[in-house]
């Protein structure tokens, strides 16, 4: 114990993955005990195992801690950063993961510069959506959700109506809160396309990755909800323009079951400090074997036995048809 207090403060990130199931999101909110985040979990953690004092949990500014994204209620992140200044005890990966549940891991670490931030140094995120492929049926035909499976032409269409997504364009109807005119409602999409279909546990599922320099709250689900309402026939796919206007549309929000933060990006940073003989890059090609096995076995058995279970996706199916794409929301 001794020991630890004398060891120095430095900056440093973690590589965190984490299943979300039952958690209120990432960011802690304190003061809000009843709603459990992963961050609470992760400042116990970091406490028990000494690495920083106890009233830097509980004042979370004094150890510098920033996280890269906040995930929503009940998402996943296969691929979070946070920054924070710890005392960097031996075996330190080793004592935070005794303290964490299995569902939580710390995967890697690696020292930063003093100032970094990693919400602020990151350019770009990378999420993923997995579903069930009977979300894109035609909403006349009738559909048995074990035997559903996706044909090449309806793959080909969605792909056809993400890739629309990509620059440039308002997402105030994509998010609450932001008027049309507001200009953090301006996001830039990198790319976004639903891959091939693979069956798990006899139901069909697809994954659809989206890489953005930022998103705001509920935006990716919302950009998978419209092009699930247009490819399932609800909506026109002249909805999709319509959406980028200035017009207040109704925009369907997916359940949040599937959606997982996939990876951050540094590359400016990465540019700037990678190899300036000091700092490492930001990259994690020794942990993508560890972040594989995590999805493995936390995050895609859980958003598979909760559509089981929930059925999640089958429920917010059903309520497509209130919705009403002809005009705009009042």
């Amino acid at each position: 114990e001794d020991q630890n207090k004398k060891s120095p403060k430095r900056k440093i990130v973690l590589l965190m993955a984490y299943s979300g199931k039952g958690y209120h999101g990432m960011q802690r909110n304190v003061g809000s005990s009843q709603f459990k985040t992963i961050e609470d979990d992760l400042v116990s953690a970091l406490v028990q195992s000494g690495c920083i004092p106890e009233n830097h949990g509980e004042d979370m500014k004094k150890m510098s801690f920033q996280r890269c994204a906040r995930t929503d209620k009940g998402v996943s992140a296969a691929g979070q950063i946070v920054s924070l200044k710890v005392r960097l005890i031996d075996d330190i990966l080793e004592k935070i993961n005794n303290h964490l549940p299995s569902h939580i891991r710390i995967l890697g670490l690696k020292r930063v510069t003093g100032g970094f931030n990693s919400k602020n140094k990151c350019d770009a995120r990378t999420y993923s959506y997995m579903l069930p492929t009977f979300a894109f049926a035609h909403k006349d035909q009738d559909v048995q959700e074990e035997v559903y499976r996706l044909d090449r032409e309806t793959l080909e269409r969605v792909n056809k109506l993400l890739a629309c997504y990509k620059g440039t364009h308002n997402f105030h109807n994509f998010t609450s809160q932001k008027g049309p005119r507001d200009p953090s409602a301006k996001r830039y999409i990198m790319e976004m396309y639903c891959g091939e279909p693979f069956v798990r546990e006899n139901i069909e599922f697809a994954v659809i990755k989206v890489k953005g320099q930022s998103f705001m709250m509920h935006q990716i689900r919302k950009m998978i909800g419209l092009v699930i309402a247009i490819v399932k026939g609800y909506a026109a796919e002249s909805i999709l323009e319509l959406s980028w206007g200035e017009e207040k549309v109704d925009v369907p929000k997916a359940p949040g079951l599937g959606l997982v933060l996939e990876r951050v990006h540094f590359e400016k940073y990465n540019r700037r400090f990678g190899n300036d003989g000091l700092h490492e890059p930001l990259e994690w090609t020794e942990e993508e074997e560890k972040i594989a096995v995590f999805k493995e076995q936390y995050i895609y058995p859980t958003i598979i036995n909760t559509e089981r279970e929930e059925k999640s996706m089958v429920n917010w199916l059903n309520t497509l048809s209130i919705h009403d794409f002809s005009s705009s929301a009042v």
